[in-house]
Formats: C-alpha cells, sequence, structure tokens
C-alpha cells in the first residue's frame, strides 16, 4: 500500500526526504499506520489516501484452470463433491462405518433368519429365497458366510433376549452410519440424535430394509413362476436388486441423519449409490477376490475376514461419496475454489462446518473471513472520517 501524506509546506520536503528511509511512510513493508502518521504530525495531518496496486502479471496455470472449472459445473460439481469429502473427514468416517459394519453383518443376518422363520415357518424354501437374495447383495463374501448363518432357537424369552442381543449389537453399523450423516450435513451437535434416538432410527431403517426385502423377494417369485433361471426372473432379480438398493440409501440418508432433510433432497444420492453400489456387487467382487487370493496363503482361514473388511470399506466410502451429492446440490456448495481466492461455496462450507460444533444452546459461534473484516474496518475508517 502507498500512504501520501498532505502536510503543511514547510514540512513536505521533510516527509520527502524521510520517505526515503528505512521504516518511513513510504518504505513498503513495516511502514506506520495512520495512528503513527498522526503522532509524527499532530495537529498537520488532513488526511491519507490508500490505493492497492493491481499486479500486471497474467493468471497462472492454476488460476486458469480454477477459472474453467468454476465455469464448467460438469467439472466444477464433481470437484466440490470431492472437495467437501476431504473437508468432512469422510475417508475416516468411512473406516468407522467399515469397523462397524464388520461386526454388525453377522448379528444382524443371525437376527434377521431368526425373524424369517418365526414369521415364515411353514415355508422353508420361501425363507431361502430371501436369504439368497439377501446375502446376493455382498458379492464373493455372501456365499462364503452363506453356510455358517444360522438362527436363534430356544424358548419364547431366551429367542426374545437372543434377537433383542443381536439387534442391539447389529445397530452399531446404524449409529456410526448416523454419526457419518451428520457430519456430512453439518448439524449442530446439540442437535444430534442421543443415545436412544439413534438407536430408534437405526431400528426403522433395519424395519424398512427387511421388509421390502422380503416384499422384492415374493413379487418376484410370483413373476416369474419359480423358473428364476429364465431371462425373465434374471431381468426381475435385477430390477429387485436395484431397488432394494435405492429403499437402503432412501432410507438411510433420510432416517439416520438429524438434519431436517427430505426425500427429494436424499434422492439424487440415493439413487448414485444403488447405481455404485450394483458396480460393486459386479466388478467390486473382482477386487475381493484378489484380495483373498493373495491372502488365503498367508492368513488362511483369516483371509475371508481380510476380504469382507475390503468390501465392506469400499462399499461405506462410495456410500458416503454419494451422501455427499446430496449436500452440495440440496445447498449449493458449488463452485469451490483451486486454492485462490475463496468463493461463497467455500466460505459457507467452513462456516457450517465451524458452526456445528456448537454443544450448548447457549453458546454463540461467529465465523468471520480476511474480506469481511477489512470491509468492516474500511467502513469504520469511513465513518470516522465523515
Amino acid at each position: 500500500m502507498d500512504a501520501v501524506i498532505e502536510t503543511d509546506d514547510d514540512e513536505r520536503s521533510e516527509v520527502r526526504r524521510d520517505a526515503q528511509r528505512p521504516g518511513s511512510l513510504r518504505s513498503g513493508p513495516g511502514s506506520p499506520d495512520r495512528g503513527d502518521a498522526r503522532r509524527w504530525f499532530p495537529g498537520k495531518l488532513r488526511g491519507v489516501s490508500v490505493a492497492r496496486r493491481r499486479s500486471t502479471e497474467s493468471p497462472g496455470f492454476l488460476a486458469r484452470v480454477d477459472r474453467w472449472q468454476a465455469g464448467h459445473p460438469a467439472v466444477g460439481f464433481p470437484f466440490a463433491v470431492v472437495k467437501k469429502f476431504v473437508d468432512d473427514d469422510a475417508a475416516g468416517l468411512g473406516v468407522r462405518v467399515a469397523y462397524w459394519g464388520f461386526f454388525s453383518v453377522f448379528s444382524l443376518l443371525l437376527a434377521f433368519v431368526s425373524i424369517l422363520g418365526f414369521a415364515f415357518q411353514g415355508d422353508p424354501s420361501f425363507q431361502q429365497q430371501v436369504l439368497d437374495s439377501t446375502l446376493g447383495l455382498m458379492p464373493v463374501i455372501g456365499p462364503q458366510i452363506s453356510g455358517n448363518v444360522g438362527s436363534l432357537t430356544g424358548s419364547g424369552i431366551a429367542l426374545a433376549v437372543g434377537l433383542v442381543g443381536a439387534l442391539w449389537t447389529g445397530l452399531g453399523v446404524t449409529v456410526a452410519m448416523g454419526v457419518a450423516l451428520d457430519r456430512i450435513w453439518a448439524v449442530e451437535r446439540v442437535d444430534r440424535s442421543g443415545f436412544v434416538r439413534s438407536r430408534l432410527r437405526g431400528l426403522l431403517v433395519l424395519a424398512s430394509i427387511g421388509v421390502f426385502t422380503v416384499a422384492s423377494t415374493a413379487a418376484v417369485g410370483v413373476a416369474t413362476d419359480g423358473s428364476s433361471g429364465s431371462t425373465l426372473g434374471q431381468v426381475l432379480s435385477f430390477v429387485a436388486a436395484a431397488g432394494i438398493d435405492l429403499v437402503v440409501f432412501l432410507a438411510s440418508f433420510r432416517l439416520l441423519t438429524a438434519a431436517p432433510v427430505t426425500t427429494r433432497e436424499v434422492l439424487p444420492g440415493a439413487a448414485v449409490a444403488a447405481a455404485c453400489w450394483l458396480a460393486l456387487q459386479a466388478v467390486g467382487g473382482i477386487y475381493v477376490t484378489q484380495v483373498l487370493k493373495g491372502s488365503s496363503q498367508t492368513y488362511g482361514g483369516f483371509a475371508a475376514v481380510i476380504g469382507l473388511l475390503a468390501w465392506l470399506l469400499i462399499a461405506a466410502e462410495i456410500t458416503l461419496m454419494a451422501a455427499e451429492v446430496n449436500v452440495v446440490l440440496a445447498r449449493r456448495l458449488w463452485p469451490r475454489s483451486l486454492g485462490g481466492e475463496l468463493r461463497a461455496a467455500d466460505e459457507r462450507t467452513m462456516r457450517e462446518a465451524a458452526e456445528s460444533e456448537r454443544r450448548d444452546r447457549r453458546q454463540r459461534i461467529t465465523v468471520t473471513f480476511e474480506e469481511e473484516e477489512a470491509a468492516a474496518d474500511e467502513e469504520d475508517r469511513g465513518e470516522g472520517t465523515a
């Protein structure tokens, strides 16, 4: 910045000579501010004018790429999704979801098979069809664990206690997913679901998934009349699998978060997640097979565990990336900056992330940025001069 000090005629020559010395008003960095000038020339200062030097340099490569991606939504939107995924540390949240998913999958399957056995005890073939449809959602891993899934037996009280215990253990993955979704939607800590409410939401999601899985399996069975190997049976099975995936993600994105979201707001991410899940079922099995192939000689029976963890981690990361799509679309958090000046979407994202840390309703969190502070200071100086 250049500061021009207007003084009486007898002092102007002294100012010019002083401006060439280090630390003077025109010496560049380290120049005294307006208050210092007043102390140097008490009663003589009539005004200070400040001018910003505009750079004449051409924008660099990164700046050009930044402007290009901001002007092309087909590029700027995916970049905004990925950047928010990184900002939210969603990769770490996905690890947590995969961890709890590993401990929950067997408990949930045990509870699911037990409920099937109780509800359809007169039709074991239909029970097997529903179980096969459920395990079919987990490529490679499903066939490996299908022979190890049993059901709870015993008296009514023992069965009820075992079922409640299995469901309680299985709710770990829904709680972890709820925490991740609250973080992604920037829900304030004071508004997030508590211990009981989060588990009730998880039960509602699991019940929705179970009911739709049974209904879709029954519909496919009636439409194909038992000819599951026919072309019609394969098409209907694929449609049923896609429908189950869509309902799973709709219910999860809509019910597991405390954010006031609508079904319309979470539908795009649910559709993306369902499509990616189908691709994971078709292609992801190749990766898991390679993991099992490379690990079986070293870890033996634990190779299946490694494959299950790898598959769960991929599925969790894809799910959270799809959840980010919902947030960026619903709140129009794009385009984002590549590293230059902050855009409105950058400021809103960082403001919401900071405000989400509010832990008490009496607490107030205010977020400001350098540009806002500079504008406020300039306005204060203008009012003082007036």
